[in-house]
């Protein structure tokens, strides 16, 4: 008599979590909603596959879709990316800040503009460190960020001196281009290293990206470039709604001042330009220490409060 009501009380249970789970997860989709008006927060987007079904290009190259392996590895970018709210949407906030930055030092360089989308492969257009201590918007090792002329010690790292170093990646992106022909390539080698994509390339026999199986991260890398290209430029149909006034803008106006000896404190050099330390920080990343020692009198230009 227990056993067949302890049959009963479970069946009754097992058949509520089903009634109950039928009336919130639909057959065909899953959606997350909010009401959307003029003053409220609100978000739409449904949990959906992407349709693919066009022509794809970075830096004027065509991406070969027609290949299958190429059409998936894409394809799952899109959808890591698109999925990926959180990263994805502050980099759509941050992009009205960064790239007017980025943008007319490519343009000096004669580079591509799709090269920004590497910048947000990277980092997210944040000055983030990475596990393997790369930093900055365009992720630079220490080593790779000296060789292009940035200086790297323990009281300045210009790794997030945003100006500095899109002119330092610049420099390595266009030396790749010249070594390997193509921006997929030279994409490639700015996230494995020249000297493995070479090698890889000749043992490989193949002569463009898409002949070529390598490690699994630089495998992924320059698809989540394209994706992030795709999403960024259209964001409205990956489910984004960024409304200009909520995009991060550049910071209030700004002075510059020419510093050409030792600072003792950046906190008493912050206080007599009438800000914070936090505000001298947020205004100059590349400042790493609390104070500069410059034993040979080097010039660093500081924005301060206007």
């Amino acid at each position: 008599m227990k056993y067949r009501l302890g049959f009963y009380s479970l069946a009754i249970t097992a058949a509520f979590v089903l009634l109950l789970a039928s009336s919130y997860l639909p057959i065909d989709a899953v959606s997350v909603s909010a009401t959307k008006d003029t003053k409220a927060i609100g978000a739409t987007q449904e949990i959906r596959a992407f349709d693919l079904n066009k022509d794809f290009y970075f830096a004027d190259e065509r991406v070969p879709t027609e290949d299958q392996d190429v059409y998936e590895r894409l394809d799952r970018e899109i959808l890591h990316i698109a999925y990926h709210h959180t990263s994805t949407i502050l980099a759509i906030k941050r992009a009205q800040r960064v790239f007017p930055i980025i943008e007319p030092i490519l343009a000096k360089h004669g580079l591509p503009d799709d090269l920004k989308y590497l910048a947000v492969t990277e980092s997210s257009l944040a000055n983030a460190t990475s596990g393997a201590g790369a930093k900055g918007i365009w992720q630079f090792m220490k080593k790779t960020g000296a060789y292009y002329g940035l200086e790297i010690n323990n009281q300045i790292d210009e790794r997030n001196n945003l100006e500095k170093a899109t002119e330092a990646a610049c420099k390595y992106l266009k030396h790749y281009h010249e070594q390997f022909g193509s921006w997929a390539l030279a994409a490639s080698a700015y996230n494995m290293g020249g000297p493995r994509l070479k090698k890889t390339l000749k043992k490989q026999k193949g002569t463009t990206l898409y002949d070529l199986n390598l490690n699994k991260e630089t495998m992924r890398y320059f698809f989540r470039i394209i994706a992030n290209k795709e999403i960024m430029q259209n964001p409205d149909l990956y489910g984004y709604y960024v409304a200009p006034e909520l995009k991060y803008n550049e910071y209030p106006a700004y002075l510059t001042v020419e510093v050409n000896g030792p600072i003792p404190s950046w906190g008493s050099f912050a206080k007599k330009h009438g800000m914070s330390y936090r505000q001298l920080k947020v205004y100059n990343p590349w400042i790493k220490s609390e104070s500069l020692t410059n034993k040979h009198r080097k010039k660093y230009t500081v924005r301060v409060l206007n």
